[in-house]
């Protein structure tokens, strides 16, 4: 678990510093082929009028779960994986000021960035937290609704990110996520590649065990809806699995997805 967490912390650390994305060595998510084919275009709308040009090139997620959340006004967030901060700083914009919205992240560059951008969003309602997705620092039933961008698949010990996450949501709380599913079985050897797993691919899980998972810790009202259905040129998954010598003759086609998850944690808990 520690060298995963370490791979990810690097990469991340180093696409913050650069400003570019963690998945490859060129400009885009996953190399220099082309628009990224996970993180091109998931803001639009009023959310993309509200975020400053600076600030969304910062961005490394896969969707908009802000958008989906059916936030309300003073209203309590966990942003997990919070980065640079773009997704708490929509979330602080739609919970307002009697509201509060936290963002947690385990990678001190990415923090300072946030900490930066908070200031000149001029938000007072947001937080960044240290920490680790699978220990949140927070009490028990504390908070509203947790959202996620492409983070999730990050983790080594998702069974204990959806525990902490049940534990932290107040009875009736509710998820809204963004993140990778695998849409069919891959070769293990996409899911062995350390590099792949902090490129957001190799953790991915597929649909029904990410739902089997949710259902586990004690979230209802499990949905999983993919939103976006991937595909990588041969360039890009060069890049992705630099330490597989035949990358690019991997089936890829129609493997994974972009999804919106949702689910809630019971009124009775």
């Amino acid at each position: 678990m520690n060298d995963i967490r370490d791979s990810v912390r690097k990469k991340y650390a180093e696409a913050i510093r650069k400003n570019r994305s963690c998945c490859g060595s060129g400009t885009s998510c996953c190399g220099s082929q082309g628009p990224d084919p996970i993180t091109e275009g998931i803001y639009d709308g009023t959310s993309r009028e509200k975020i400053p040009d600076a600030v969304l090139g910062q961005s490394f997620g896969c969707g908009s779960p802000v958008e989906m959340a059916g936030l309300k006004p003073g209203e309590t967030v966990l942003d997990l994986g919070s980065g640079a901060g773009l997704d708490a700083f929509l979330a602080g914009g739609e919970v307002g000021p009697s509201g509060k919205v936290y963002g947690l992240d385990m990678t001190d560059e990415m923090i300072l960035t946030a900490e930066s951008n908070r200031v000149h969003w001029g938000l007072d309602n947001v937080e960044f937290l240290k920490g680790f997705i699978e220990d949140i620092p927070l009490p028990d039933g504390s908070v509203d609704a947790v959202v996620s961008n492409c983070v999730i698949n990050l983790s080594p010990d998702k069974d204990a990110v959806f525990r902490e996450v049940f534990r932290v949501l107040k009875p009736g709380g509710r998820i809204s996520l963004s993140d990778v599913v695998f849409l069919r079985p891959v070769p293990e050897e996409i899911r062995n590649s350390i590099d792949a797993w902090a490129g957001c691919i190799a953790g991915a899980l597929g649909k029904e065990e990410y739902a089997d998972k949710l259902k586990a810790a004690g979230f209802e009202d499990v949905r999983i809806t993919p939103t976006r259905v991937y595909e990588f040129s041969l360039g890009q998954l060069q890049e992705m699995f630099p330490d597989m010598p035949g990358a690019a003759a991997l089936d890829a086609k129609d493997a994974a997805a972009g999804a919106w998850i949702s689910a809630v944690k019971p009124l009775s808990c």
